[in-house]
This record gives C-alpha cells, sequence and structure tokens, in this order.
C-alpha cells in the first residue's frame, strides 16, 4: 500500500471531520471528478465546493471507524466508513427533517493525481438511509 496516498486520504476525512472546508478543498485537484451517490457525476472544485454546501447545510456528519487502503502506485484508493449524521435541513426529493439522527455504512473510491483527489465516488445505501431518518 502507499502511504502517501493513505495520508492524503486521512488529511482528506479528517478536514471533513473538523468542518476545515478550505483545507479539505485544497486537497482536491481543480478538475476534480464527483460522482454522487445515485446522482449525477460533477466535474471541477467549484461544483464540489457548492455541493459541501449544500450538505453541510442540511446535515451534520462525523466519520468514525475509518479504514483506507490505496494501491502499491499510490493511483488509487478506497476508503470504508461508518457516517454518524443529523438531517437538519430538509434536502429536495427526501423526507422531512426534523433532526434525525443516523449511522449509515459507506465507502468511497478515489483517483490520486499530484497528491490529490482527482475523482471520489461515494456510496451508501440510500434506501437504509431513508428508513432511518424515516423511523
Amino acid at each position: 500500500m502507499n502511504q502517501n496516498s493513505i495520508n492524503l486520504i486521512e488529511q482528506y476525512y479528517a478536514a471533513f471531520n473538523n468542518n476545515d472546508m478550505d483545507t479539505f478543498l485544497n486537497l482536491l485537484t481543480d478538475d476534480v471528478i464527483h460522482d454522487i451517490n445515485q446522482g449525477k457525476r460533477e466535474i471541477g472544485k467549484d461544483a464540489f465546493k457548492q455541493f459541501m454546501a449544500c450538505m453541510n447545510f442540511n446535515y451534520k456528519e462525523q466519520l468514525v471507524d475509518m479504514v483506507i487502503m490505496a494501491t502499491s502506485d499510490g493511483k488509487r484508493a478506497a476508503a470504508e466508513f461508518v457516517v454518524l449524521g443529523q438531517y437538519l435541513k430538509s434536502d429536495e426529493g427526501l423526507p422531512a427533517a426534523k433532526g434525525q439522527e443516523y449511522r449509515l455504512p459507506a465507502g468511497a473510491f478515489f483517483e490520486i493525481r499530484d497528491n490529490k483527489v482527482a475523482r471520489i465516488t461515494n456510496y451508501y445505501n440510500l434506501q437504509d438511509w431513508i428508513a432511518q431518518v424515516n423511523g
């Protein structure tokens, strides 16, 4: 496993957990590709910044039980974790938010270029999340 890539993903998630969006965004390439779980593909740091602004408005999340792996050449990495969250504001097309808490297993796949995240693809079970917030 490539320790530099593992360290990059550790920094990425530490910045997320600390709500340090400046550091978080600086770990991305300008042309970052973001494959949204059960959604569309967005390209570019500006699109990712807008996505995160929406997420941080609607949800409060911490990622725990992190396991990170990387290929020996450092070009790809993966992470498995648990999302501990609170649904703060209703998100379009989803159930109404009432401050519901959730615990959701999730994972992500990364492409790495020039020691920055060039692609991130997130996966979680949306039906599990909906069932949790619907009670």
